[in-house]
């Protein structure tokens, strides 16, 4: 489970973060939405403890990702805006690699990770070097990644973004996957019509604060809106910059 409790992040003179508040519980998709700028990456940041908060705080499964980001770590998986993968390394190097950063016993990392490339469609293009790959090949390498390890909580910055038809479907399945196991899913998206197909519940945020917390339809019904883009659009004119 993750819990973020009234965090704020300054850059300078931007207010990126303005006491952001949220759950994600296990067993349930929940969607971080909201316009460019508006602190969705920075908040996804704090989480898998890239960056640190001003004030506030957030945990993963109990643990504070500043007092006890290394325990943090160890339970989540993510997967940031842009892929990072090592450009002369083979996809499979890739996912060994953060399988051995990630602490799995030697003897296990072989099968894990040929379990992960079976269930991402990777094992096609597994012994070539990522630095030709296109970009739904780098996202799926890039989540296998984050998932080699098997982790509870599994946070996903724009995870379809460039993604064809075939792969965002597959991806789909996998989150609806992730979430039957009882995992904790946390992702960010644009797509108005994945988010109303796979999360269970939206937070919206607007100028660096939670315009809304609630399911699609209760997010509806406070709005007064009948479509999902309607009232996001709604809900986002709710938070006026400071």
């Amino acid at each position: 489970m993750i819990i973020v409790d009234n965090i704020h992040k300054s850059f300078g003179k931007v207010h990126a973060v303005r006491g952001v508040s949220f759950s994600a519980p296990d067993g349930k998709i929940t969607g971080l939405l909201g316009p460019n700028g508006a602190g969705k990456s920075t908040t996804l940041r704090i989480l898998y403890t890239v960056l640190t908060p001003d004030s506030g705080s957030a945990s993963i499964d109990g643990a504070d990702v500043v007092a006890d980001s290394l325990k943090a770590r160890q339970s989540i998986g993510a997967l940031p805006h842009g892929a990072g993968l090592y450009p002369h390394l083979t996809a499979r190097e890739n996912i060994v690699y953060y399988a051995k950063l990630c602490g799995l016993e030697k003897d296990l990392i072989d099968a894990r990770v040929e379990d992960i490339m079976t269930l991402l469609e990777i094992s096609d293009f597994a012994d070539r070097q990522t630095k030709g790959f296109s970009h739904g090949q780098r996202t799926k390498v890039a989540l296998a990644r984050a998932l080699v390890h098997n982790p509870q909580n599994v946070i996903l910055d724009e995870p379809s973004n460039g993604l064809d038809v075939m792969a965002t479907r597959s991806l789909r399945k996998l989150i609806l996957k992730l979430k039957d196991d009882g995992r904790c899913v946390l992702f960010s998206s644009h797509v108005m019509q994945e988010v109303a197909a796979l999360c269970d519940d939206i937070v919206i945020i607007a100028n660096g604060k939670v315009a809304i917390d609630d399911s699609a339809d209760g997010i509806r019904q406070r709005t007064g809106c009948d479509g999902l883009e309607d009232a996001f659009v709604r809900a986002i004119e709710m938070v006026r910059p400071a």
